[in-house]
């Protein structure tokens, strides 16, 4: 992900089906704002552009990379969500705190998508300094907001190719 071997245009949203009605959630950290808006703002110019509906695009914030878990569950019980993305940002600080914050996000993000059948798109940065932060939302390294975005999409289309149909006939 975030990384210059990443393809942006890799998954065309034209192979979903009914697009214009999908929702997609979106839960941002508040802890390094001025990294986690440039990844929202990308990730939701990438879903409109892909034809979701603004109005299809739910966003909430919650204090920090922790409550992204939660924030996505909230999105997940409270509404008929498609899929989920989260973003955040954690930097490597003085101790080892990265390492706990960052396992509990994967693991949440993990059982959540398991869990709820849903793609739940893991958006956090996982970097060592405020400057690998910056490569990676809107600089040297690409937006992994867009990457996120074309992420959940690309996961829907998996999901639809492999729903059944509902039976025309009265069976199912």
């Amino acid at each position: 992900m975030a990384t210059k071997d990443y393809i942006e245009n890799s998954f065309d949203s034209k192979s979903l089906h009914q697009v214009e009605l999908l929702k997609i959630g979106i839960v941002v950290s508040d802890w390094h704002h001025d990294v986690t808006s440039k990844l929202k703002t990308a990730c939701v110019e990438t879903l409109i552009k892909s034809g979701i509906k603004e109005d299809n695009i739910s966003i909430i914030s919650v204090p920090g990379a922790f409550e992204l878990t939660m924030g996505a569950r909230i999105l997940l019980s409270s509404q008929k969500m498609d899929a989920v993305i989260c973003l955040g940002c954690v930097i490597k600080g003085e101790t080892n705190h990265d390492e706990y914050i960052n396992q509990a996000v994967a693991s949440g993000i993990t059982n959540l998508g398991l869990s709820s059948g849903k793609p739940v798109i893991f958006g956090l940065l996982t970097v060592l300094n405020k400057k690998q932060a910056e490569d990676r939302a809107g600089g040297t390294y690409g937006n992994k907001g867009t990457e996120c975005a074309n992420s959940a999409l690309q996961m829907i289309g998996i999901k639809q190719q492999f729903s059944e149909p509902k039976s025309k006939i009265g069976f199912s």
